[in-house]
């Protein structure tokens, strides 16, 4: 017979915490060396592994049919643009239809198929053939003007066309006009005021604008309205007809020659303080803006450039104060005669002709000629920069036909023009380069 006792023992021993706990630990390690439990994790896994590849399957297959479907709805899309081109509307309606019902965003699909790839999606060959271009272009600097013309003119020769596409593009590229038509829009961009600036800009785009924007006929029309018909040859002095317009001496256009002035001027005793007696800083500014005709413009103003210079911009300023005159260039010298606008007497102003004519006298300021020479000087090797001060005299004629000249003593106090580039000037072209 079993004694009670130790049946009594046991049962309380089991039932302690931590006698269970050993246990269930035990037992746990018994099944899962049991060969049973083995085989079910391994069947367990394959199941699993089998469950991953069905469903990859079932991707692929689900990626194939949308695939098909997209590619049937373009195609039928497409078709549907071909019937409306050709003028069968209701055809090219059933379709759309039937291409939607496919795939409903076909449409927006075909469009970013069909968009330019930007710059960052560039493939890593075209970024190395990039990167390889700039080196080219390092080198190329380093060059003489002369040898770059001539490798980039074999080029052109090479490939026969003005310039190459990087991206297919659906519109007209630039590089489908004829040479005759690029050269008019390059004389659009220098127009008549010369503004080779942009011409220059626009020649770094390719090499066929490179070439093109050296044509021989631009430079020799521009030495043409600058100089006149008997500007002569560019031979023997010059290379060509460029190298003649950028180092002989002359004006520029694109701009206007800014002079600032400042002197001190002393001002009158304080009736406070007789010992005390202020002096004053004056500044103000001379502008002069040349045309390729012949015609200047002249102002004098406190005015910063910022405010004053768009009051040159046109030929015929409504600006009173502004001086307009003609100018001559002879060598590295330029003559201007200038005279302030007239002003228009209203008559009907309710006085009398007697009082009018006694005002009249009483005011008679005379009519002043402005006479300026100046001589064209480069500034830091920029070329044709500076104009400094030769001579300036004023002649005042009267009504009663006295005239009296009056020539100013420079000594050196006037400072020199120099030039600064006006982009308003330049915004707009009226006319070609003709």
């Amino acid at each position: 017979m079993d004694d009670p006792a130790a049946e009594k023992d046991d049962s309380s021993s089991l039932q302690s915490p931590d006698a269970l706990k050993t246990f269930r630990e035990e037992w746990k390690k018994e099944l899962q060396s049991s060969p049973k439990h083995v085989q079910n994790q391994k069947s367990q896994s394959h199941d699993s592994v089998q469950k991953e590849e069905d469903i990859h399957e079932k991707l692929q297959d689900l990626l194939l049919e949308d695939t098909a479907k997209e590619a049937q709805a373009k195609k039928l899309f497409l078709l549907g643009v071909e019937h409306e081109r050709t003028g069968k509307l209701y055809e090219a309606i059933q379709f759309y239809r039937r291409a939607v019902q496919l795939v409903p965003d076909i449409e927006f699909r075909i469009y970013e198929s069909t968009k330019p790839k930007p710059r960052e999606e560039i493939e890593p060959e075209k970024q190395v053939s990039s990167e390889k271009i700039k080196c080219d272009r390092k080198s190329l600097e380093t060059q003489d003007d002369s040898n770059i013309f001539e490798k980039f003119s074999n080029d052109i020769e090479k490939t026969g066309q003005v310039c190459l596409l990087n991206n297919e593009q659906e519109m007209v590229h630039i590089s489908a006009l004829p040479i005759e038509i690029i050269l008019y829009i390059f004389r659009w961009i220098v127009s008549r005021e010369l503004d080779f600036k942009s011409l220059e800009k626009v020649s770094q785009v390719c090499k066929g604008f490179y070439v093109y924007s050296r044509d021989v006929e631009i430079w020799r029309m521009a030495c043409i309205r600058v100089w006149g018909v008997k500007c002569g040859h560019f031979e023997p002095d010059y290379r060509s007809w460029r190298h003649m317009y950028m180092q002989r001496p002359r004006l520029r256009y694109n701009g206007c020659y800014v002079s600032k002035t400042t002197y001190l001027r002393p001002g009158e005793n304080s009736f406070q303080d007789q010992f005390y007696r202020p002096w004053h800083v004056v500044e103000y500014y001379r502008y002069l803006r040349f045309f390729p005709e012949g015609k200047v413009l002249m102002l004098t103003s406190t005015e910063e450039p910022q405010s004053c210079v768009n009051s040159l911009k046109s030929r015929n300023p409504r600006n009173p104060s502004v001086l307009i005159g003609h100018y001559r260039l002879h060598e590295n010298r330029v003559t201007l005669v200038m005279k302030r606008q007239g002003t228009k007497n209203d008559s009907n102003v309710g006085y009398s002709n007697r009082r009018r004519k006694r005002n009249e006298i009483a005011h008679d300021s005379g009519v002043q000629t402005f006479y300026l020479e100046f001589e064209i000087q480069s500034y830091r090797k920029r070329v044709n920069f500076q104009l400094s001060w030769l001579s300036y005299s004023i002649y005042t004629k009267y009504k009663n036909g006295d005239e009296i000249p009056a020539k100013m003593n420079l000594g050196g106090r006037y400072p020199s023009f120099r030039f600064g580039r006006v982009k308003c000037y330049t915004h707009d072209s009226e006319f070609p380069l003709e």
